[in-house]
């Protein structure tokens, strides 16, 4: 099958298809005559593999690994099990700062909601964000970001 047949199959588009190629996580081979790129079945049950990882959170990168060790006939269980369990805690702290952020959202509206709007005048760009309490380091960037 061809590439939009594929990407039809799997519920995908054709460049995703085409991007899982250049990343060397698909390999089709090609027709002689026209040099289209054709895909087999097989092709199509790893690209849906490739989708469920994709939906756990798995990088292409990581998929890769995980592919290479699948075709080396090793089991790539272990690896898959190790990468959930260390991306875990990250994913819960991130949802933390999420809906820390929130937090400070709902506030920010709460605060605002009788505010008049004013128009920049060389002293203040925008009279909301500047009445709202300066963020310390913690409320303002991601783990490994500065403030700017």
């Amino acid at each position: 099958m061809k590439v939009s047949e594929l990407a039809r199959r799997a519920d995908v588009t054709a460049e995703t298809v085409r991007h899982y190629t250049r990343e060397g996580l698909l390999s089709p081979r090609r027709d002689p005559d026209n040099g289209y790129q054709l895909f087999d079945q097989a092709d199509l049950e790893r690209l849906r593999f490739i989708q469920r990882a994709r939906t756990l959170g798995f990088s292409v990168a990581e998929i890769g690994d995980i592919l290479s060790h699948a075709d080396q006939g090793d089991s790539p269980c272990p690896m898959v099990r190790d990468l959930l369990a260390s991306r875990l805690p990250q994913i819960r702290a991130r949802i933390r700062e999420l809906e820390a952020l929130a937090a400070r959202m709902e506030q920010a509206l709460d605060t605002w909601a009788e505010m008049p709007d004013g128009t920049p005048d060389g002293h203040s760009l925008c009279r909301l964000i500047e009445s709202f309490p300066e963020a310390t380091h913690s409320h303002c960037c991601r783990a490994g970001e500065e403030r700017q």
